[in-house]
């Protein structure tokens, strides 16, 4: 459903994002349900989930060219986008200035706009654990949120120490204002127009890089062990991706082959065989370093990518209705991560 615009949601995005982005924000992503009904100034936890969400979108579509493009392509053969989950990458690790550690960055958010936990996949190729976090107001309709967090400990004493260059003087995007707005949130399920207006730019802007220019030296260190913590050193807390749930992953996947897009090879699938992903490589971006004698250097580095995901459904006899297999699977995230290595496989 892409005619209804709850006007909540809209008025928070136009003082966002502004009236272009808004407009196409809105022919471009599905409705979910529960936001047909509103209550003007009024803010609920869904529709404030929903805005931030779009908002991410679009933040995520300005880093991904081809992200980019196959959404305008979509949307011009008539098409929208159902958004399934973003994914972000955390460290967590002690020594990360002011920014708390790891997920609990985000569990702070999280928590009070509705989501609860829905998963633990352990990463151990990675050296990371992800937790799905699935919005209790509507879990099949508003994405959710893949949040990993990486383990520093299971690396080497160097590449503990070049974390903690990197990350050991990080801010903390959440003013205790904002902190407040949340704690009202997860209290009372809705906060005032005025208030939620105030709250939206500080946690979409929680969804970004919060440490300073990592030095050349430790990024190179922290790439010969592990390419997702140097994508953390250069994109920080940033989507590493976003993804469109679609009907037939395989289909897409050969036919986004045959125009030429960089694909990943193989389609990954559960071990259920209930949920297929495949994914763009990276784009690749420009990013700053700080040199040995204190210069700024630029080099070129994995950025985030775009996904593509189906997920098979069935009948709940009791419930008495479809119900979507919203479960990740660790294969497949360890396969999907590949997306921002150097080389990606």
């Amino acid at each position: 459903m892409r005619n209804i615009k709850n006007a909540n949601v809209e008025q928070l995005l136009l003082k966002l994002l502004g009236a272009d982005k808004t407009a196409r924000l809105f022919s471009t992503l599905h409705h979910p349900r529960v936001l047909n009904e509103w209550e003007n100034g009024s803010v609920t936890r869904a529709e404030l989930t929903q805005a931030m969400n779009m908002a991410l979108f679009e933040d995520l579509l300005a880093r991904s060219a081809h992200g980019r493009q196959y959404t305008e392509e979509t949307i011009a053969a008539g098409g929208s986008v159902y958004f399934d989950h973003g994914a972000l990458r955390t460290v967590r690790w002690p020594h990360a200035g002011a920014l708390p550690p790891g997920e609990a960055a985000f569990a702070r958010i999280l928590r009070p706009l509705g989501f609860s936990i829905n998963g633990r996949y352990p990463l151990d190729r990675l050296g990371m654990t992800g937790r799905a976090w699935a919005h209790d107001d509507a879990p099949d309709e508003i994405a959710q949120f893949f949040v990993s967090e990486l383990h520093p400990e299971r690396f080497s004493a160097a590449f503990q120490q070049a974390v903690t260059h990197v990350i050991g003087a990080s801010c903390d995007p959440l003013t205790p204002r904002a902190a407040g707005q949340l704690w009202e949130l997860e209290r009372d399920g809705v906060l005032p127009l005025a208030a939620a207006h105030e709250l939206l730019p500080v946690i979409v802007g929680a969804f970004a890089r919060q440490h300073d220019t990592p030095r050349e030296a430790d990024y190179d260190v922290l790439s010969k062990e592990s390419a997702e913590m140097a994508w953390i050193a250069t994109e920080g807390n940033a989507f590493n991706h976003a993804t469109d749930r679609v009907e037939d992953v395989f289909k897409l996947s050969d036919d986004e082959k045959a125009k030429g897009r960089p694909m990943k090879p193989e389609v990954e699938r559960s071990r259920s065989g209930r949920v297929s992903e495949t994914a763009y490589r990276a784009d690749i971006v420009r990013r700053e370093f700080r040199a040995a004698d204190g210069s700024i250097v630029t080099r070129e580095v994995p950025g985030s990518f775009y996904e593509f995901i189906n997920r098979k459904r069935s009948f709940d006899q009791d419930a008495r209705r479809w119900e979507t297999d919203l479960r990740f699977d660790a294969g497949n995230a360890q396969g999907i991560f590949k997306m921002t290595a150097s080389e990606a496989a």
